[in-house]
This record gives structure tokens, sequence and C-alpha cells, in this order.
């Protein structure tokens, strides 16, 4: 019963398998695996994608022309994508945080936009890009953590001499001549979608503002308490620097006319209330060497990153669990690196041949676990003309010339005096004549049993044991050995 029921189970599990096999289809297929990460056929495809448009806006190629460009740079596009993985893998690793500036650049974004109302700005975000508001910004997020991550693992290290940087600058002054900029805070107070009362209520919440941050309180923590703005709220209103005629024209005319720490009255436009805080301003005119000296270095330092940037990407790569899959060309592999793929097993049906079930039967099972005398599970009691299984008794102390028979085991009735003894043709069993000088039937049996719990004759193989003369006869029915 119990085989048959394995046999149903193993032939449903089969079935299913070979059904569950039929429909699989592959959605997506992986290209390279990257430590924790990996990237897709899909990826690469968007990858190249966004590779042409880019080629095509700065190059103004088309056709034939376009397709050639497309080619040239794709091959190092694993290359770059792995890099990217590992970078970002790296950042995370060290716990660079990009948030702050991340939010900074939204709200700047958001501003230029004209959409104060988040989820319109989200809308448009999608529009421009075609990617979603939580994919474009994840990307956002990890250009700058490897943007943070280069500069202090590669560019900090490249030293760029003094005197380099200010003869740059000398035969670049032309480049650092800064525009009108100014600094500034922000709070909304919306008044999309409401009513004119609702409208009037927004206005009064504006202007009540405007008096508080006039009259000492922090601006930054009325714009994290009170601005409508999402973005620009989390940084206590801050929002990246503004060149003349980036904002609305009212709010334009203000920032660029008063001094530094004035707070603006409300300004109303078509997302509601804006309240403003002069956080610094800039005039226009020439920069000096040290407000130029940061960008100069960056400059310098662009020849010298690449060969840097791939012995860094080179490091990470050998320190990195990477399998690419054959047919993928990854430029920028480590020398010696294996990344040679390799596809998950799948899982192997249980054999059940008959030499695998002999040599499991033949493993030895009697480890002193099993008390001796006692049936172990899986046999089966024997009495009448069927083999002793497992155990063997001996007469205690026999007489010169007495033999020893084996006897049934634990639980089958005793034997007597006169009972008829095991057939000594049992397959399980054999006799051997003692020699001269031989131990005791008694110390033999003993002997036998120690070797069978030490494992030196497995148990289930042939048991021998001494042969000699009939004993006496005995008193009472003979016990088993104590352990």
């Amino acid at each position: 019963m119990l085989r048959s029921s394995v046999v149903f189970c193993i032939a449903t599990a089969m079935t299913g398998t070979a059904a569950f096999a039929a429909d699989v289809r592959v959605v997506e297929e992986i290209a390279v695996k990257v430590n924790g990460d990996i990237i897709t056929r899909g990826d690469l495809a968007e990858h190249r994608v966004i590779l042409r448009q880019q080629i095509q806006q700065q190059e103004h190629l088309t056709g034939p022309a376009l397709d050639r460009a497309v080619d040239e740079q794709a091959k190092d596009m694993l290359r770059e994508m792995i890099d990217e993985r590992l970078f970002v893998q790296k950042a995370k690793e060290l716990d660079i945080k990009v948030d702050a500036d991340v939010n900074k650049y939204f709200s700047s974004v958001q501003v230029r936009s004209g959409f104060a109302d988040p989820d319109k700005f989200h809308d448009w975000i999608h529009e421009q890009t075609g990617m979603s508001w939580e994919d474009f910004r994840q990307k956002t997020v990890d250009q700058y953590m490897v943007q943070r991550l280069v500069g202090s693992e590669v560019q900090s290290k490249i030293n760029v001499p003094q005197d380099a940087m200010q003869k740059y600058y000398e035969a670049h002054k032309t480049d650092f001549v800064r525009k009108d900029e100014v600094f500034l805070s922000q709070i909304l107070v919306s008044t999309e979608g409401k009513s004119a009362e609702q409208v009037a209520l927004a206005e009064k919440k504006a202007q009540d503002l405007a008096n508080r941050a006039r009259h000492g309180e922090k601006f930054s923590d009325l714009a994290r308490a009170n601005s409508d703005d999402p973005e620009t709220s989390k940084e206590g209103g801050q929002i990246p620097p503004r060149e003349r005629g980036m904002m609305a024209k009212e709010l334009d005319e203000k920032a660029f006319s008063l001094p530094k720490g004035s707070v603006l009255d409300p300004v109303k436009t078509p997302q509601g209330f804006f309240i403003l805080r002069i956080d610094d301003r800039f005039d226009a005119g020439q920069e000096s060497f040290d407000e130029s000296k940061e960008e100069i270095q960056s400059i310098l330092a662009r020849p010298l990153m690449e060969p840097k940037l791939r012995e860094f990407a080179t490091k990470l790569r050998q320190q990195a669990f990477l399998e690419i899959k054959d047919g993928y060309v990854d430029t920028g592999a480590a020398p010696g690196k294996d990344t040679r793929w390799h596809e998950v097993v799948g899982l192997k049906p249980e054999t059940t041949t008959k030499e695998e079930v002999a040599a499991h039967r033949r493993r030895p099972k009697f480890l002193g676990l099993i008390p001796h005398g006692s049936v172990a599970p899986g046999t089966k009691e024997t009495s009448g003309s069927e083999s002793p299984v497992e155990t063997a008794t001996v007469a205690p102390a026999p007489a010169a010339g007495a033999s020893e028979t084996a006897a049934a085991p634990a639980g089958s009735a005793p034997s007597t005096p006169g009972a008829a003894s095991a057939p000594t043709a049992a397959p399980a069993s054999t006799t051997a004549t003692a020699a001269p000088g031989a131990p005791a039937p008694a110390d033999a049996a003993l002997e036998t049993k120690q070797k069978k719990i030490l494992g030196v004759i497995p148990h289930g193989s042939e048991t021998v044991v001494a042969k000699a003369a009939k004993p006496e006869k005995p008193k009472g029915p003979p016990e088993p050995i104590k352990q």
C-alpha cells in the first residue's frame, strides 16, 4: 500500500512538472549577474535606445551614419553598465548619502517645470523622460551616488598642481564670468483646485508666515511645517541658485532687488502664493581664482581620470561575483577573472534502483543505539524454521565439547530442553570449528557482539560463531548476555 502511494505521488509530481514545463515562457533573459544585481537583455536594449538618442542630438547624425556611430559606442555599453552597478553597490557599502542633493535638484526642476502639484510634476517627468517618477528618481539617486563615490575614491587622489590651475585660470578668464545669481529659500501656500474663499484664506496664511519670518522665526522651520512643496520643504525650503530670468517675472524682479536676508511679501502665481527669503546674492562680474578653483581642478583632472577610473573599476570587478552569459562581452573585464556563466542545476529525482536499495541495506545499522537482543526497525521477528535475525544467545558456561546455537529474537518463546534448534543451513549464519586454545564459546559470542557494535562486522553480514560439543542439559532457559 505504501509503495503504491509513493508511486502515485511520484507520477503525479512528474505529470505536474511536465505540465509546468510546457507552460514556461521566458519573460526576460538575464545577461549578467553582478553580485546581488542583474543586467537583462531588456536593460541593454533600453540603454541602446538612449545612446542612439544622445548621439542623434549631439552629433546630428541620421541614417547609416547614425547606425555606425551607435554600433561603435555600443561596444563599451555593457562595460559601462557593469561599472555603474559596481559603483552604486560600493557607494551603498560606504553609506554615501545624497538625499539632500537630489531633493535640491528636483526642487529646481519642479520650479522650472511650473508645476507645484506633486502629481502633475510627476506626470510631467514621465512625459519628458518616458520613465515613471520612481524609476527616474532612483536613476538620479544612483547618478549622484556614483559621482560622489568617484570624487572621493578617484578624483580626490589626483593631484593637480596649483601653478597649473593658476595658468589655466589666466588663459580662460572669460569662462569664469559670473552672471547675476541669487540663492533662495521658499514657502509655497498652494491655491490649486481651491475656491475663491479658500484662495483668500491661503493668501492670509501666506502673509502671516511672512510676518513670522520677519519677526525672528526660523524660515527653514516654517518651511518644513507649512510649505505645500514636498520636495523643498524637506530641505527647509532651500532651492538651487537662480540666474536672472529663470523665475516668474514678479519673483525675478523682487529677488534681484532686495539685500541678503530679506523676506519678500507673498507673490501670487498660478500654483499659489510663494514666500521667498534671499539667502545670498552675487552680482554679475569676473569670478576670482579662488571662486573658480574647484571647477578648474575638475577640468584639469578629467584627462587623468579615465585610466584611474578604469583601475578602480577593475579592482571592484576582481572582488565581485560576476557571471556573463555567452554572447555578451565586457570590454572592461579584469585579467584572470573567471566570469563564465553557470546555469542553475535542476532538481534530480531520487533513484530507486535495486543496486541503490541493496547498498542502502548494507550500510551499518547497529551502532550501539539499538539494544542488543531487540528488533531493529524495518526487521521482523522470526520463529520456527525462519533464521534468527540480529541477535544470538549462548548457553552459559558450556561444558567441553558442547555446541552453541542461534536463538530466536527477543520476544519469541524461549527454547526448552529437547526443542528443535534453528536449521544450520540458514542463509544468514555459518559455523566454524573452534581451534585448539580458542576462547570459550561464551567469550567468542561476546567478542563477536562487541565487533558488531564497533562496526568490525557490518550489521547484516554473516556472523561467525564457534562450534563446540553439545552442551549439557541446562536447568532452565538460557539468558541473553547482558550488555
